[in-house]
């Protein structure tokens, strides 16, 4: 996935490609645990799984844009995804993981990390600024003050402004959204990227586990 400039801030990729980087994914992790990390970060060049009990998001917006990332094999490959944008964002129950298939003599491997299982909205796990390109989503889904139309002509707020400016690659034509906040249960979803500005992750449980499917994977 290559570099994309947001909010005039070039956001490093941070890939999960589980050997030979494991160890420095594990400290980040660490770190964002103990809110010792405020700084922005993303996984991508494949997709992966998201599942939240619930998710809280102000400062709603959604648009269709185009990611630009890489196979295994390092080819180039052009992946159309819907941006789901909020400026804050709370989850409960979050679990994410990402297959590295075929190694060597392990054959699959899932990284996966767990994090605010908790019903204190305190121990959850907080975002702000947060961008999640999403390929499939399935949730029970509340919008508050909900406005759809063309992004660049129909929605002309602040939200809609700032989500163009934050994605070049974004179609000012396309299908877009925007909300005051939005509350979603039930979350499953396959996405490419995901960046915050930053990541609180309380009670973080990362892991690896051989295989890949239903029952390794979050779903």
């Amino acid at each position: 996935m290559e570099s994309q400039v947001r909010g005039g801030t070039r956001w490093k990729r941070f890939a999960v490609v589980m050997v030979p980087s494991v160890a420095a994914t594990a400290a980040i992790g660490v770190a964002l645990a103990q809110g010792a990390l405020a700084a922005s970060f993303s996984v991508s060049g494949q997709s992966f799984k998201v599942t939240a009990k619930t998710l809280h998001g102000e400062g709603f917006s959604q648009y269709g844009a185009i990611d630009q990332g890489y196979t295994l094999t390092g080819g180039k490959a052009a992946h159309p995804v819907a941006v789901s944008a909020f400026t804050k964002a709370r989850i409960e129950k979050m679990c994410q993981s990402v297959v590295t298939p075929d190694i060597p003599i392990l054959g699959d491997i899932t990284l996966r990390l767990e994090a605010g299982d908790s019903s204190d909205e305190n121990k959850q796990v907080h975002a702000k600024n947060l961008y999640i390109d999403v390929e499939d989503l399935q949730a029970d889904a509340t919008f508050n003050g909900l406005d759809i139309g063309v992004a660049g002509r129909d929605l002309k707020g602040a939200r809609m402004k700032d989500a163009e400016i934050q994605n070049k690659q974004a179609n000012p034509f396309g299908f877009a959204q925007q909300a005051d906040s939005v509350d979603l249960t039930g979350v499953k979803q396959t996405a490419w990227a995901t960046t915050a500005g930053t990541f609180t992750l309380s009670g973080l449980h990362m892991s690896l586990h051989n295989g890949s499917g239903k029952g390794i994977e979050c779903y």
